[in-house]
């Protein structure tokens, strides 16, 4: 153990107290990651009870005056109404399979006076700052939707409200100046319609798989590991390098040693 007293100095001391204080961050940040990771599996699972469920009236699924709350998402829903064109936005900087394009979003007026904001689909355009002019046309009259409930986009800044007829991220509290009707919370990502349109890609299936949090929380949890034993690599090397010298301060002292005795005269 007298060889490992180094370990006691003010240096080593503090490198082991911040070496303790890494991997307590690194476990930490993994065990973050897995809580993740169960968080997701849950959330897939009630996203797919919802998807696999049959579709509700959108009046059932969120009476009016009630926001869309995080559990409700993907909710098939289904609602009537006439599409409102003059109030119609587009989504920009949208990306689909590496495709630029935009989204189109059209409020959709209900019986009661009442709307919600329905994307329609998407359609691939150059990646510009410029809205398209040439936008497929929703059906006259009235139109019966069927698609997933969605929360409202909790984007910040200006992402949310209304510029030339663009928006960055969809939400009913961001256009609700730039309609003369009361919006429903949320939006409906259209899946089905009748009659039918054509020239609009509806939204793909949520992903649903676990994503990267197992392999990140191995990572934070390799990193806490690697600096414990790089602690130890370093201590080792430190008392290899001690013995080291001290073997080599043994034999100088024994070869002058036997170079005072070789020049010490007889008596």
């Amino acid at each position: 153990m007298r060889e490992l007293h180094f370990l006691g100095s003010a240096r080593w001391v503090g490198f082991a107290i911040f070496v303790v204080a890494l991997s307590a961050v690194c476990i930490q940040l993994g065990l973050w990651q897995f809580h993740k990771l169960d968080d997701r599996q849950v959330r897939n699972e009630l996203v797919r009870e919802h998807l696999g469920a049959a579709p509700v009236p959108l009046e059932d699924a969120v009476p009016v005056g009630d926001d869309v709350e995080s559990d409700q998402e993907w909710t098939v829903v289904t609602v009537s109404g006439t599409y409102d064109v003059e109030s119609e936005v587009t989504v920009k900087f949208v990306n689909r399979d590496g495709r630029p394009g935009i989204d189109v979003v059209t409020p959709l007026v209900l019986e009661d006076g009442t709307a919600v904001l329905v994307d329609r689909g998407f359609i691939e355009t150059l990646r510009t700052n410029e809205r398209p002019d040439d936008l497929p046309a929703p059906p006259d009259g009235e139109v019966e939707v069927t698609g997933w409930l969605r929360v409202d986009s909790a984007a910040g800044g200006q992402a949310t409200f209304v510029n030339d007829g663009q928006v960055r991220a969809i939400s009913s509290r961001g256009m609700a100046e730039q309609v003369p009707y009361d919006l429903r919370s949320g939006f409906v990502n259209l899946q089905e319609q009748s009659p039918t349109s054509d020239g609009l890609e509806p939204e793909p299936r949520p992903d649903l798989g676990q994503g990267p949090h197992f392999f990140y929380g191995l990572q934070w949890w390799f990193f806490a590991a690697l600096a414990i034993v790089g602690y130890g690599w370093f201590a080792r090397a430190e008392r290899q390098e001690r013995r080291t010298a001290a073997a080599r301060a043994a034999r100088a002292a024994a070869s002058t040693d036997d170079a005072d005795r070789e020049v010490t005269p007889a008596r």
